[in-house]
């Protein structure tokens, strides 16, 4: 099974997510917590160590860095990161798709 038809961590999905338009490392745990009503919320260990991992998957890139502060930086989905992204979303909806099944009793 390659990277991209592995299923997602939620922390992923949501890093990837917030990624949609350029943010930096505060920013994402902030778009996180925001997008799941505070139910995920990454600390700083968990976030760097994602962002590290998908960089070397090419799945992000650096949009841009502050050399000034502390070297803030921006991070930015790439093509192959929406390609990920989108596997997983499609694997989400089948799943929902299916669990329909039990609603009509058909399991």
């Amino acid at each position: 099974m390659s990277e991209k038809e592995t299923p997602l961590t939620e922390a992923f999905f949501y890093i990837l997510l917030s990624l949609r338009k350029p943010n930096h490392g505060y920013g994402i745990i902030q778009e996180v917590e925001h997008l799941t009503n505070g139910r995920v919320v990454l600390g700083p260990g968990t976030l760097y160590g994602a962002l590290q991992t998908m960089q070397k998957r090419d799945w992000i890139r650096i949009y841009s860095q502050d050399t000034e502060s502390r070297k803030k930086k921006e991070y930015m989905i790439t093509e192959l990161g929406k390609e990920a992204f989108e596997a997983e979303r499609s694997r989400l909806k089948e799943l929902l798709d299916n669990a329909k099944l039990m609603e009509e009793g058909e399991v």
